[in-house]
């Protein structure tokens, strides 16, 4: 669990103390009806302020949870494409324990980080590094078919479908 997650625990902890004790500190008190309806208002301001923040704080750690469990699957799938050089899609999909298209996704959201070279047969579902040095004259590293630009650091082989991702 992170810090922020744990910070809004407390906070809301903090809060329900507070609501208990003003609530059990009115009711036991010889005060009048009105005195006690005042006494428990005004223990539950500080604690809903506290609980607010909690709330806040507990969403935002959930919310940095996912992302450093997405951050730690592209620091692996990275690191298993670049000591194997050639990794199936599926089994990556299996030790990463998420599924074929969010392992697309991660190669995606690399390769625009520029934190990825290498080409994708997607038809096949293998995934490979390659330098872009490697790729000679434009062509496939897999076919040999000129390849074609298909976007920002992306290019395509028309004939075999591989897609080639070039990092800067």
């Amino acid at each position: 669990m992170n810090q922020s997650k744990t910070v809004g625990y407390i906070l809301i902890g903090i809060a329900a103390v507070i609501v208990v004790l003003g609530a059990a500190w009115a009711l036991t008190g010889e005060l009048s009806t009105q005195a006690k309806v005042l006494a428990i208002f005004v223990a539950i301001i500080p604690a809903a302020v506290l609980a607010g923040f909690g709330v806040y704080t507990l969403n935002k750690g959930t919310v940095e949870s996912g992302e450093e469990v997405v951050i730690r699957r592209q620091q692996k799938l990275l690191s298993m494409v670049q000591t194997q050089g050639k990794v199936d899609i599926a089994s990556a999909s299996i030790e990463l324990k998420t599924s074929r298209a969010d392992v697309q996704q991660l190669v995606r959201d690399l390769v625009g980080k520029q934190l990825f070279s290498g080409y994708v047969d997607w038809d096949s579902g293998v995934l490979f590094s390659v330098d872009a040095g490697k790729i000679k004259d434009g062509t496939c590293p897999k076919c040999g078919g000129k390849l074609e630009l298909a976007g920002k650091g992306i290019v395509k082989c028309p004939f075999c479908g591989s897609e080639v991702f070039l990092s800067a």
